[in-house]
């Protein structure tokens, strides 16, 4: 089932995982990415700090077509418009930004933002965000913070 018929938690909760490539080289970013393709992973995510970005999302797009490409570490609005430009089907941000987050959404592609503070989170949430990857969670405690935080909300799934 592809991302475009599905909502993004539910694809997510049937991948289970994300092939993140970060790449200093365009080749070694397309030799990743066909790699993890191979090994049977459909969503891969091209940092947006890799060499030539947007050049390889838009490629990986033609030559991997199972599969959903996206982007992460977008810093700025024009970041996101380039990368959803490149043909980006998801993407990731290091922080919360509402704007980002609305344009994305407005262009039915998934928007998940990092947050870390229970403000940030809720911040994120309520401005529309797909989902919140919450970063860097590992030096919050991980799980029982992440338990910490839900509990008294009530509102994700």
């Amino acid at each position: 089932m592809a991302l475009g018929q599905t909502p993004w938690l539910e694809y997510l909760q049937q991948q289970r995982v994300i092939a993140v490539i970060r790449a200093s080289d365009l080749r070694i970013g397309q030799e990743m990415a066909k790699a993890v393709a191979a090994g049977g992973l459909h969503l891969i995510e091209i940092t947006w700090n890799s060499d030539q970005a947007p050049r390889l999302i838009a490629q990986l797009r033609q030559e991997l077509p199972h599969c959903q490409i996206g982007v992460g570490s977008l810093l700025t609005a024009e970041d996101l418009l380039a990368a959803l430009q490149a043909g980006a089907q998801f993407c990731f941000s290091p922080h919360v930004n509402p704007k980002m987050i609305a344009r994305a959404i407005g262009q039915g592609i998934p928007m998940i933002p990092g947050a870390l503070s229970p403000t940030e989170i809720l911040q994120a949430w309520q401005a529309g965000a797909s989902c919140v990857k919450v970063f860097p969670v590992n030096v919050m405690g991980g799980c029982s913070y992440l338990r910490a935080c839900k509990d008294p909300w009530d509102i994700f799934p």
